[in-house]
């Protein structure tokens, strides 16, 4: 029995040294599970789809939003001690074998149209809406604002801290970073990617912005990593807001009906101050035309009784 004993021991530790070297850690994106090593190289099917995302490089956008959401539902998100929910923009999309967003989203009835950030561009319909295509952004504007401080920030030292964090970080080719802008205390960055531009193996700048604000809000997709640091001359710089916009190579679809209820309180306004000023205009004439037909008035009683 001894034999048989420490050949299923050494057997155990076969299969445990196998095990090791097959698992790996997705270092570019937590939300994954039943990692693997391939020809060296660690993949690893996304949560909520199932696709195998490459490791070595950002996973697109679709497939995160995919997994946050499942993630949200089953309760295996991680969050950071004072992170909060943000559900702007976040739903369950559906994506292609190849991790792009499909051109037509839907949430039960009601369907949309997105461009190649998933980004609704469309009004709301119902299930006949069609969407012949998925519109690229080619143009993505990242506006942050930091903390009140004492002097502002070496505007070179500060584009260079993003230009170099952006590409090592996010392997993002600099050809597409246009611009980073410093006006004390905003902080613009610019990437421009177009359909002509973007070669084979780059990364997507959808990609790269939507990793960039998770970073940014401590919500990092990255294995075992807090968030980014940002740290101008060796000294933090803490942002307080962080907002994204989008620019299409065909301009959105939108109708009155999707302003913002903002949007809508200033039209109301600006239309019942217009009404006003009608109202107080027309009132104001019509006391002046009573009051010149009573001074006439007042004048004929005069001349008849002067005449009398």
């Amino acid at each position: 029995m001894k034999p048989l004993c420490g050949a299923a021991l050494l057997l155990l530790l076969l299969c445990a040294a196998v095990s090791a070297q097959s698992s790996c850690v997705c270092e570019k994106n937590k939300r994954v599970t039943n990692c693997r090593l391939e020809n060296g190289q660690c993949r690893c099917d996304a949560i909520g789809s199932g696709v195998a995302v490459d490791c070595t490089t950002l996973t697109s956008k679709c497939l995160l939003m995919k997994a946050e959401v499942m993630g949200s539902k089953s309760g295996r998100r991680e969050k950071p001690k004072d992170a909060f929910e943000d559900t702007d923009g976040l739903y369950d999309p559906e994506c292609e074998n190849s991790g792009a967003f499909k051109a037509k989203q839907c949430n039960g009835t009601t369907c949309w149209c997105v461009n190649t950030a998933g980004v609704r561009r469309t009004d709301k319909h119902d299930t006949d809406l069609k969407c012949n295509q998925l519109v690229r952004t080619m143009w993505i504007i990242i506006e942050m604002k930091h903390a009140e401080r004492d002097a502002p920030l070496n505007a070179e030292s500060l584009k260079k801290f993003f230009t170099d964090t952006i590409t090592s970080r996010y392997q993002l080719n600099g050809r597409y970073i246009a611009s980073v802008l410093y006006e004390n205390p905003y902080i613009t960055i610019d990437l421009k990617q177009n359909s002509s531009d973007k070669s084979f193996g780059d990364v997507d700048i959808a990609d790269v912005a939507y990793y960039f604000e998770k970073d940014v809000k401590g919500q990092s997709i990255f294995h075992n990593n807090a968030g980014l640091n940002v740290s101008i001359d060796n000294e933090p710089v803490k942002l307080e807001k962080t907002v994204v916009y989008y620019v299409d190579e065909i301009a959105p679809e939108f109708s009155m009906k999707s302003l913002t209820p903002g949007l809508i309180a200033v039209i109301v306004v600006v239309v019942i101050a217009i009404v006003a000023a009608i109202v107080v205009l027309v009132l104001t004439r019509r006391r002046k035309g009573k009051y010149v037909k009573a001074e006439v008035k007042e004048m004929n009683e005069m001349h008849r009784g002067l005449n009398a």
